[in-house]
């Protein structure tokens, strides 16, 4: 199965993940398919925290991907503030 979800990366206590496709079976660091985006969840000041590919999470989703619950909630979190912009 294919899946949609977070890939960490950064240094220690620094989190920052890529939003990546992936084969399930794959290790949450290891191969993946395409990279969709990124989040930081520590970005201050004018860092972007998150940027997405709507465009290719769509076409994923389109031919069975499944997004995690933390992907899930973030990209529901990111089409909400791109709407009120």
């Amino acid at each position: 199965m294919v899946v949609i979800r977070l890939s960490r990366g950064g240094s220690k206590k620094r989190p920052f993940y890529n939003i990546v496709v992936a084969e399930q079976k794959n290790r949450r660091d290891g191969r993946f398919l395409e990279r969709v985006g990124f989040y930081n969840p520590q970005a201050s000041g004018n860092a972007e925290a998150l940027r997405v590919a709507f465009d290719r999470v769509d076409h994923w989703v389109n031919n069975g991907a499944q997004p995690s619950e933390t992907v899930t909630r973030l990209l529901r979190d990111a089409k909400s503030k791109v709407a009120a912009a």
